[in-house]
């Protein structure tokens, strides 16, 4: 009963920093880039291409076009797109309709139109990044691009990380083709478009640099040495309650000659305190060692890539 109800807080706990995420992504778009008619990469970069040409609000155009994504995803790649990526798709398309109206324009004015499109890139870039990588860390995704990266992938051998950035450099370039009218109906000039379509770039660049950088602070593993007494109940505290493998050392104190066991434990950074908290819970007097690792691979942690050689040695051989 207990690992059922941690399991559900788990999955609480996901969604709602999925949904945390979401706000921000959507908070990036709807304060700093729209009002500025600033693009980006992916299928939001081609919402706002559609809604500043039309005036569709983004919420819909994002919707349809990773619900066809989706589809096609299903059938090409089967059902491998979890309940979070739906669930993700469809509260940001949601909140690409109802955030926009809903914020005062003396906001939009004094936070983003004021404060010129460079600022406003760089602000809506690190929100929409920022978003972005706390949805991916709880095992949620946008879709959009990603799926025809994995569709691509499957038929090609083409790094999905380059195709992404191309294809957003695609969208992007592709805004200075259609009309863009601005908020008050006025059609923007084509010297403006040309400048948007480099703030554009600076964009991807700068949303590409937060998601990275808020994933590799998210996935930093520690190391940690337990000396205590008590190490059976620890160890089956961190088991049962953290979900971490443990690892009994035997070792002994040179200056004692007494035998004891030590715990090693290997645990992402955001999981430390709630460690720390079940150790001291039940010895205060442990003695614990906490350090950064440069990465951990293997299950529950990151996976550990190798690229393929081209044909073995018998291939080689003719064998």
């Amino acid at each position: 009963m207990a690992a059922l109800k941690n399991n559900v807080w788990i999955t609480l706990k996901e969604y709602l920093l999925i949904t945390v995420g979401l706000l921000s992504y959507v908070l990036g778009w709807s304060i700093f880039l729209i009002p500025n008619n600033l693009v980006g990469g992916g299928v939001s970069g081609l919402s706002a291409i559609i809604y500043y040409a039309t005036g569709i609000q983004m919420g819909y155009s994002y919707f349809v076009i990773n619900v066809i994504l989706l589809l096609v995803g299903f059938k090409i790649l089967g059902t491998g797109f979890g309940g979070k990526t739906i669930y993700a798709i469809i509260f940001a398309s949601v909140m690409l309709n109802i955030l926009p109206p809903l914020i005062p324009e003396y906001i939009s004015q004094e936070l983003a139109v004021s404060n010129g499109k460079m600022l406003c890139t760089v602000i809506g870039g690190v929100l929409s990044g920022v978003g972005i990588g706390m949805s991916i860390s709880n095992g949620g995704s946008t879709g959009g691009t990603d799926i025809i990266a994995l569709i691509v992938g499957k038929y090609r051998n083409i790094s999905p990380g380059r195709l992404i950035l191309a294809m957003d450099v695609v969208i992007i370039l592709s805004s200075m083709l259609f009309p863009s009218y601005t908020a008050a109906g006025e059609l923007v000039p084509f010297p403006e478009k040309l400048a948007t379509a480099v703030y554009g770039l600076i964009l991807i660049t700068v949303s590409g640099y937060s998601v990275d950088l808020y994933l590799s602070g998210s996935r930093q593993s520690v190391q940690v040495f337990i000396f205590s007494k008590k190490y059976a109940e620890i160890a089956d505290e961190i088991t049962d309650g953290l979900h971490r493998g443990v690892t009994i050392i035997h070792a002994e104190g040179w200056y004692t000659k007494e035998e004891s066991q030590v715990i090693m434990v290997m645990t992402r950074k955001t999981d430390l305190n709630l460690l720390l908290r079940y150790v001291k819970s039940i010895d205060p007097d442990a003695f614990i060692s906490v350090s950064s690792v440069m990465g951990v691979y293997g299950k529950g942690f990151d996976t550990l890539k190798v690229k393929s050689s081209h044909g073995s040695a018998a291939e080689k051989h003719g064998k």
